[in-house]
């Protein structure tokens, strides 16, 4: 294995990829916390709290839209806050990010219902979702970016699965704490039960900033940085040089549809619709995500072996196939087959994709706009998957076959990722130095896995 080139009259920076990990783990599984249990109570909580005066499907609908909000959002964060990424580093955005999604969420638990400030209180909710979705831009790829900059060649697909295994483990937490909160009496519930969680975004912020701290700056991004060719505006680099990358991100992030779907829409389906308990349908997205914490660094295991593409496509095309069985068990009622079909759905065939990304998208751009292009890319696909829930709450018809529209809706941006993958150069063997070059050569096989 060849080491990262030291700049002219410099050292080599030390890597630290274990440590890099952990922090993107752990901040990770923090931040998203915080961005999921948002989602729940989109689903579970806001129609009754912020929108009791309309009747309840167009309040469920009303809630997700708010949950789609943050998507919008997102596009404007990721160029300003890849921008600085670029510019300034990984480590000072990150430390940025962290605190804006806890304040954030913490000011939600603040917000009065609706029946006591009226329409201020939607208004409010939808200001602070506004700024989780631009902390929440630069989380992943701030995270991805540190990850990918510090691995060994030959592991970059394993070490920067841990930034989506600590997201899954943040959606695990986030409705571990909403379950005793779930199964209060609905005044308490609607009354301060569901402000716990985002009060304990304070602990969010704690410890988030103590894992991030101490954590070095990437070798790459120095290297850059004491050879003076940082680019002084990222983003015209980008669309000058990359932009057909980016818009192949954009695509491919259509995936997230999968994750939007099961973990926010089959909850408020489910339950307002169906009539399935809240808590059962929380302990089925806990599992399919216990279940992925363990398949996700297998499956980035097996891309820095056989590649990025295929294990990519099949993740995203597998889970065209297996939303159909999921949404049909749900429909049913099924608890038994919507937890079979849920955990096989989320936990093992979406995996595949959802491990792969950060080192598939990350891999596709040079160090200069790495930062950028990963937040732009998937922060614009992402805002087109993150309104996916509304319109499923829009489309879904009534009858035993009124799930087919939303099964369509989600098989179709799954299919749109897989094949995009498969038009993207493999990367997963080519020296971190040379990625995002035309002219990158993939090192001897051998070597990379010496």
């Amino acid at each position: 294995m060849n080491p990262t080139p030291a700049p002219p009259g410099g050292t080599v920076p030390e890597r630290t990829p274990r440590k890099a990990a952990l922090a993107s783990f752990v901040g990770s599984m923090l931040e998203y916390y915080d961005f999921f249990i948002y989602g729940a109570a989109a689903g579970l909580v806001f129609p009754q709290v912020f929108f009791p005066e309309n009747d309840p499907a167009t309040g469920t609908l009303l809630s997700l839209a708010t949950f789609g909000v943050a998507y919008v959002a997102r596009p404007l964060g990721a160029v300003v806050i890849g921008h600085f990424g670029d510019v300034l580093g990984r480590k000072k955005m990150l430390v940025l990010t962290l605190l804006l999604m806890g304040v954030s969420t913490f000011a939600i638990g603040l917000i009065p219902s609706y029946a006591v400030i009226g329409v201020a209180a939607p208004i409010l909710l939808v200001l602070m979702r506004v700024l989780q979705g631009l902390s929440a831009a630069g989380e992943q790829s701030g995270a991805n970016s540190m990850t990918l900059e510090h691995a060994p060649e030959g592991r970059r697909g394993f070490f920067t699965s841990f930034t989506l295994q600590g997201t899954q483990a943040g959606l695990i937490l986030a409705n571990l704490v909403f379950l005793p909160i779930a199964l209060l009496p609905e005044d308490q519930l609607l009354s301060w039960g569901w402000r716990i969680p985002f009060f304990l975004s304070a602990v969010v912020v704690a410890v988030g900033y103590w894992v991030r701290r101490s954590l070095p700056e990437t070798p790459e991004f120095e290297r850059v940085e004491q050879e003076h060719t940082v680019a002084k505006l990222p983003v015209a680099v980008l669309f000058r040089d990359h932009w057909a990358a980016v818009l192949r991100v954009v695509l491919c992030a259509l995936v997230s549809v999968v994750s939007t779907i099961v973990g926010t829409w089959s909850l408020a389906h489910g339950t307002n619709v169906v009539g399935m308990e809240r808590s059962t349908l929380l302990w089925m997205v806990i599992a399919a995500n216990v279940v992925a914490i363990g398949t996700l660094p297998l499956w980035a295991i097996l891309s820095d072996r056989i590649g990025r593409r295929p294990v990519f496509a099949f993740g995203a095309l597998g889970s065209a196939v297996a939303v159909f069985p999921f949404l049909w068990a749900l429909q049913q009622g099924n608890v038994g087959l919507v937890f079979l079909f849920g955990i096989l759905l989320s936990g093992v065939t979406y995996s595949a994709a959802n491990g792969i990304w950060p080192s598939l998208y990350g891999e596709m751009f040079d160090t200069r706009v790495r930062y950028s292009g990963m937040a732009i890319g998937t922060q614009i696909g992402f805002a087109l998957g993150g309104f996916s829930p509304a319109i499923a709450a829009g489309i879904v018809g009534e009858g035993p076959n009124g799930w087919l529209p939303v099964a369509y809706l989600t098989a179709g941006a799954a299919v749109i990722a897989g094949l995009c993958a498969l038009t993207a150069r493999e990367t997963a063997h080519i020296p971190l130095e040379q990625l995002g070059r035309p002219d990158a050569t993939p090192r001897d096989r051998q070597l990379t896995h010496a």
